[in-house]
């Protein structure tokens, strides 16, 4: 595992001291180094558009502090079984037709059960990829025998977030553990399928939780290749639900410090758009985000729609990314 960091760093330095200079300089300084990477291995102006899909929704067994569909959280968000393959697949035909060009699909389960429902899941799967788009899941916890089926139905990548810092996580979950989550990538990486893995700011975590989060994110072999940067969205009943949004300066730093030390990622502004300003996304895309999720609804959670990602992405002078 590399990762390409800047050339004035001293070999003497570790890797958490450089992520802590990197993120803590001059603003200017910030955004500067980070577009000169972004432009040496991506377009400046092309932004992935990508849709999420909830196909099976509440009634998980985690307690995560801030999701709406654990049974631990006494929200007002009604439960829906496994969806049909034939409402995926219209919803990925739109998704497509709006321009996306990667649907992620996502299931409240602790971990992913072989029988009937998984069978559904990896057709799915199928039907998705040939569209000629990139298909992702988000399921829980697999094991390498299951990363391996889905690999097989024909999956592009796969979403396990770490959400915070090896030390906070704790604080925002107890039914399971950060070493379980690594299993999970390392399963994935293992049959050969992309790995999606992020955070979420905003949970009460200090910046040095973040910068740590990063620090986990770098020592994965191979560093992941989409990288979502989630900002809470309180939602009532959750534990969460009264924390302060997070400061949009240290969003932008964090957008920044990810794009340098993961040049070659998709890095993925994607929970909380809602409650960013034009200008806070334009700064955003500007630090070395290169993909949105679109669509009025993340999840469970309130998105933009497609026509305001439309008007933003006109205004900026960006285009929409193509495979």
């Amino acid at each position: 595992m590399t990762t390409t960091l800047p050339q004035r760093y001293s070999a003497q330095e570790s890797l958490r001291e450089r992520i802590d200079r990197t993120y803590h300089q001059a603003l200017p300084d910030l955004l500067f180094e980070a577009q000169q990477i972004h432009r040496q291995h991506h377009d400046p102006r092309a932004v992935q558009l990508c849709t999420l899909c909830n196909i099976k929704t509440g009634l998980c067994p985690e307690d995560c502090a801030y999701c709406s569909q654990s049974v631990h959280n006494k929200t007002s968000l009604e439960p829906q079984p496994l969806a049909d393959i034939e409402t995926v697949l219209a919803e990925a035909k739109a998704a497509k037709a709006h321009g996306s060009t990667r649907f992620c699909m996502g299931a409240a389960w602790r971990e992913v059960k072989d029988g009937a429902q998984f069978d559904r899941v990896l057709e799915m799967v199928r039907q998705v990829a040939a569209l000629e788009m990139e298909v992702c899941c988000t399921l829980g916890m697999l094991k390498p025998h299951q990363a391996q089926r889905l690999k097989e139905a024909g999956l592009t990548a796969y979403n396990h977030n770490l959400d915070t810092s090896p030390d906070y996580y704790s604080q925002v979950i107890t039914t399971r553990t950060y070493q379980d989550r690594l299993e999970t990538i390392q399963a994935v990486s293992d049959a050969g399928i992309s790995v999606c893995c992020g955070g979420i700011l905003g949970m009460g975590e200090s910046v040095d939780d973040r910068l740590s989060l990063l620090a986990a994110l770098a020592a994965l072999d191979p560093v992941p290749e989409s990288i979502p940067i989630n900002c809470l969205v309180p939602v009532a009943g959750t534990p969460l639900k009264d924390t302060p949004p997070v400061d949009s300066i240290e969003l932008v730093r964090m957008v920044a410090t990810t794009r340098i030390l993961f040049p070659g990622a998709i890095v993925r502004l994607s929970a909380g758009r809602l409650q960013m300003s034009d200008e806070l996304q334009a700064l955003c895309l500007l630090a070395g985000a290169n993909s949105i999720f679109t669509g009025p609804v993340l999840l469970t959670t309130p998105n933009p729609d497609s026509t305001q990602d439309e008007q933003l992405l006109n205004r900026l002078g960006m285009i929409p990314r193509t495979l």
